[in-house]
């Protein structure tokens, strides 16, 4: 059975250091390590349109710009597959398909799915789109064979709910899709990163996250400002680390490298955990380290994203021709489908 890698991110706006670290460094690692027959990445712009279905022009503007966002961090469109969503022909009759399979209950049950709606605060208008993306996303997953799925833990259920269509149609209608695995960061810190603001996790529409795209004095604004230990008044008060956003950071950005570089002080991030907890320590001079690490992580990938900013057309192509690749790749899953739903009538 071949290694097939897929993900992917909803065009609502850039991404940020929360996908980083929980899902796209994972991939560029996955990427040249190279332990995969094929690789899919992908802009999932029909999603996106299920809960900004009033809003095209924020979707299609999105579109370009995570597309930059994975060029500038290190995807290869020579080694993985970049493509649009909307532009595989395929995805929405195996969604079709797959509705079937699944309840209206459990769709309701998706862990995910109920924390979103209550994030959006749909009431009793909840289109069908946003309940039936679930289902959408096991259309992504198995039109391209998936085997390897890299998520952060808050699109675990998704992944769940995909092994158990492919084991409904399995069971239905014979051995004919496979079931995937999703892969997530070694460091559990990295699975969720919480907002600059200290709430559980860094979000695009609760506006505290820092975005790859951010330059520099942005970036230091946010961070300067970042929530700490509120009980941490003077330098010389012991603070705590575990609830501590600043330190949460560092625990998912920072290495050794980082102090031999930023703050030689310390040996590692132990030490200064140690430090901030024993008190003696104040929070301006951590958070300036922190900024330090953050612009060691996106000084390159901005430079990288105005390379691509001034090539522009090249940005299109890759997307296009990503496209029209992992559309005969769909196809071919399709087909194998129909015949096993025995409605390939004219094959």
């Amino acid at each position: 059975m071949k290694k097939i890698i897929l993900t992917g991110d909803r065009p609502t706006g850039n991404l940020h250091l929360g996908h980083y670290v929980g899902s796209l460094k994972n991939r560029v690692k996955l990427q040249n390590e190279g332990n995969y027959d094929e690789m899919y990445v992908f802009i999932a712009d029909t999603q996106a349109l299920t809960d900004n279905f009033n809003n095209p022009k924020k979707v299609r503007d999105s579109v370009i710009e995570v597309a930059l966002d994975y060029l500038s961090i290190g995807l290869d469109p020579n080694k993985v597959t970049i493509f649009v969503q909307s532009m595989i022909r395929a995805l929405p009759e195996l969604t079709m398909y797959y509705m079937n399979l699944v309840t209206l209950a459990r769709l309701e049950r998706n862990p995910t799915v109920k924390s979103e709606l209550k994030q959006k605060d749909f009431g009793s208008s909840i289109p069908v789109g946003f309940l039936n993306y679930p289902i959408s996303q096991a259309a992504d997953i198995t039109a391209f064979n998936a085997t390897i799925v890299p998520v952060g833990d808050d699109q675990l259920p998704m992944v769940e709910q995909t092994r158990e269509i492919v084991r409904s149609f399995n069971n239905i209608y014979g051995k004919t899709l496979f079931e995937p695995k999703a892969v997530m960061p070694d460091n559990e810190v990295c699975r969720r990163l919480p907002g600059t603001d200290g709430k559980s996790k860094m979000s695009k529409s609760l506006g505290n996250c820092i975005y790859l795209k951010d330059d520099s004095n942005t970036v230091k604004k946010k961070v300067m400002s970042m929530y700490t230990d509120p009980n941490h008044i003077r330098v010389e008060d012991p603070g705590d680390t575990k609830n501590n956003t600043v330190f949460i950071y560092l625990e998912a950005l920072s290495n050794e490298e980082h102090f031999k570089k930023y703050l030689p002080e310390y040996k590692n991030l132990d030490e200064l955990k140690a430090h901030y907890e024993k008190g003696g320590l104040g929070d301006v001079l951590v958070k300036r380290f922190l900024y330090e690490v953050i612009e060691d992580i996106l000084s390159p990938i901005r430079e990288k994203r105005k390379y691509y900013e001034d090539n522009i057309d090249l940005v299109y192509n890759i997307l296009k021709e990503g496209s029209r690749k992992a559309n005969r790749h769909a196809d071919e899953t399709l087909k194998r489908v129909k015949k096993a739903m025995l409605i390939d009538y004219f094959e």
